[in-house]
C-alpha cells in the first residue's frame, strides 16, 4: 500500500474530484470566450481573471495526478515546487509522493486567499500538511526565495506567466530535475524557450496538453 492508495487520502481524493466536477462559477458565465481568452493570455490582468473564477477548482485530472505521483516517486524527489495550488488536488498527489519517498518539502503558491485556506484544510485532512508550505500571492514574488537543488516542478497556474515563473526556478534546478507543465499548448512562449535549448532541456508532450521536461546535466 502507498499513501496515495490508503486512507485517509484515497477517500479524500474521491470526494474532492466529485466536488470539483460539480463546481460552477457565476462570473464565468458573464465572460465572453474572447474576453476570457484575452485575460488568460494577459501578463497584466491574469490575477483579475483568476479572481473572477475563484469558485472553479481547475484541478489536474486523476490520470495527471497519478502521473505526478509516479514521476515524483521514480525520481526520488525530495524538493518540489508547484505553481498553482488551487484547492490542492495536485498538491496532494505530489505530497503523497514525498511521504512515500521518506519526506521532503513542497513549496506551492496560490493567488486566491480562499483557495489557500481550503487547500490547507485538504492537506491537513490528507495528513500531508507537514510536508507543504503554501505561499499566498503572486508566484513572481513568492518564488523570489527558493531552495537549491529542486528535484521536480509543476507549472499549473496562470498560463501567461509560465515562462516568467520558470525563469525564477530554473537556476535552482538540479541536473535531472523534471518540469511538468499542464495545459502547455496554451503557453507557446514557455514551450519555445524549452525547445530552443536542446542541450539544456529534453522535452516531450503527453495527452491532455502535458509537457514533461528534464533538465540535462
Amino acid at each position: 500500500m502507498t499513501t496515495l492508495t490508503s486512507q485517509p487520502l484515497s477517500g479524500l481524493l474521491d470526494r474532492l474530484f466529485e466536488e470539483a466536477n460539480t463546481a460552477t462559477s457565476p462570473a464565468m458565465g458573464n465572460l465572453s470566450l474572447e474576453e476570457c481568452d484575452r485575460l488568460m493570455h494577459s501578463k497584466t490582468e491574469y490575477r483579475h481573471l483568476y479572481g473572477l473564477i475563484r469558485d472553479l477548482w481547475l484541478p489536474v485530472s486523476r490520470e495527471t495526478g497519478n502521473l505526478l505521483y509516479m514521476l515524483a516517486r521514480s525520481s526520488r524527489a525530495r524538493t518540489i515546487v508547484e505553481f498553482g495550488t488551487s484547492f490542492g488536488i495536485s498538491t496532494l498527489f505530489l505530497a503523497a509522493a514525498l511521504r512515500d519517498n521518506g519526506g521532503g518539502q513542497l513549496i506551492t503558491s496560490e493567488f486566491e486567499p480562499s483557495k489557500v485556506v481550503r487547500a490547507g484544510q485538504n492537506l491537513a485532512d490528507g495528513g500531508l500538511i507537514d510536508l507543504v508550505e503554501i505561499r499566498e500571492g503572486d508566484a513572481l514574488t513568492t518564488f523570489a526565495d527558493l531552495p537549491d537543488a529542486i528535484d521536480l516542478v509543476l507549472l499549473d497556474g496562470a498560463k501567461s506567466i509560465y515562462l516568467d515563473v520558470f525563469k525564477l526556478i530554473e537556476p535552482r534546478l538540479r541536473p535531472g530535475a523534471l518540469i511538468i507543465a499542464d495545459d502547455a499548448d496554451n503557453c507557446p512562449e514557455y514551450l519555445d524557450y524549452i525547445r530552443s535549448a536542446p542541450r539544456t532541456f529534453l522535452s516531450t508532450s503527453f495527452a491532455d496538453d502535458i509537457d514533461v521536461t528534464m533538465r540535462l546535466a
